[in-house]
């Protein structure tokens, strides 16, 4: 057994070097961004790539008074959990609608989200202003909301319709048999048993949310109401020369980000696999 083990390491060493190397690829400029951000103006010129000794931590807290990020932070904080919510929300009841209720047109329903999301954001943008600047939802949070709502609700729908085409219907159909009604049947069995994908679906759209930077930019144009991304924008462009400062801050910026993603990575590699095995 000993030397069958040692031949199937042997057999396996050229996979882990390629693990490896896009390891290194992952993370090296995550390492020489925090690495930079330690550093001052002065010795990031004289070792860019470098760690450095004296460790400067007044970057992080200059960066954090100066961008304005505890304003910008908590902007992105409420768009981001108003979106998940009302995604999740939406998406789901659309999504056990299509899936389990056999409606006439869900096809044609299912075909027009698609031809939807197929489409670039870019060609509705000049109207969907105008008609947010009529109704007065332009330099608004919510107004800005709305509009990750529905461009994030079809791929909720798509991906918890497929997850939910994969659960039994023996459940659904004896709690019909006790008197259960539609609602009872989705909050109370169908939403427990696709938890995972709920979860996969809330990360995603969380993350798109955070990450977003056209709409932002566009709908949201006074200060006070920017989000960490295009503060971050602004930011950059006054500080371009202090690479330091501007390292710092975006290490703020991807940092909330990257500890939610490693914590629930493994949920979210396990929805998208189980939400695309049926469709």
């Amino acid at each position: 057994t000993v030397p069958g083990r040692k031949r199937r390491d042997v057999n396996l060493a050229p996979n882990y070097l390629v693990l490896l190397l896009l390891l290194g690829f992952a993370l090296g400029p995550l390492l020489i961004l925090l690495f930079n951000s330690l550093k001052t103006q002065a010795e990031y010129a004289r070792n860019p790539l470098g760690p450095r000794q004296n460790l400067m931590w007044e970057n992080f807290s200059k960066a954090w008074s100066v961008g304005n990020f505890a304003v910008t932070t908590r902007n992105s904080g409420f768009l981001v959990v108003v979106t998940v919510v009302a995604v999740l929300a939406l998406g789901g009841m659309a999504a056990y609608s299509l899936a389990k209720l056999d409606l006439p047109g869900s096809g044609f329903v299912t075909l027009y989200l698609l031809i939807g999301t197929s489409l670039p954001l870019q060609l509705f943008l000049v109207p969907l202003f105008f008609r947010w600047k009529e109704l007065g939802l332009v330099t608004t949070l919510h107004g800005l909301a709305i509009i990750y709502v529905a461009t994030n609700a079809p791929f909720a729908v798509f991906l918890l319709r497929s997850y939910m085409l994969q659960l039994p219907r023996d459940f659904e159909d004896a709690a019909r048999v006790d008197g259960a009604g539609e609602w009872q049947i989705f909050t109370g069995i169908v939403v427990p048993l696709s938890w995972p994908g709920f979860l996969t679906v809330g990360l995603v759209v969380a993350l798109s949310v955070w990450n977003e930077f056209l709409l932002a930019s566009v709908f949201l144009t006074e200060q006070e109401l920017f989000t960490v991304v295009t503060s971050y924008y602004n930011f950059s462009t006054r500080f371009s020369r202090d690479w330091s400062l501007t390292s710092a801050a975006a290490i703020m910026m991807i940092l909330p980000v990257v500890v939610i993603f490693l914590a629930l990575q493994r949920r979210f590699v396990e929805g998208l696999t189980q939400g695309g095995l049926k469709g």
